[in-house]
């Protein structure tokens, strides 16, 4: 039994080490060129992930049911913890996380195609400024030229 959790732990701690490894070099980013048809502002959301704030709740709401009782009622402390704990951060997070003030941006690309990309408030943009879009899809930043 104990080389069993031996090999386990060690298994887990070779795949943490594993997953905080320096990635390798990624692909070229793509930079078009283009001009600002027009500029919108807009609210993005927040920078957390969704669900961080009840996966953090149960987590801690765990901990905490696991410091009552014993036997099956510590059992069951520990699982209406992680459920009561998970409520709670999720709610928490809704409320408390603001929106990021950001613009949607509208570019005519050299190609004659029109793109929108929204992004958070960055350096001063205008309406009619040569403009560099880095990179595709969520990643797409409006930079001038």
């Amino acid at each position: 039994m104990t080389r069993i959790l031996s090999s386990i732990f060690a298994l887990l701690v070779a795949l943490t080490l594993g997953a905080c490894a320096a990635p390798g070099p990624g692909a070229p980013v793509e930079v078009r060129t283009g001009v600002i048809e027009q500029i919108k502002p807009a609210e993005l959301s927040g920078e957390h992930d969704i669900g961080l704030g009840a996966v953090l709740g149960g987590v801690a709401g765990a901990g905490l049911g696991s410091l009552i009782g014993a036997g099956t009622g510590r059992d069951v402390a520990i699982a209406l913890g992680a459920i009561g704990g998970a409520f709670a951060g999720n709610y928490a997070q809704r409320r408390y996380e603001k929106p990021v003030p950001g613009e949607q941006i509208i570019v005519r690309l050299q190609s004659g195609v029109l793109i929108v990309v929204t992004q958070p408030l960055g350096p001063p943009l205008r309406v009619g400024q040569k403009v560099y879009v880095e990179g595709a899809g969520q990643t797409a930043r409006v930079i001038p030229q």
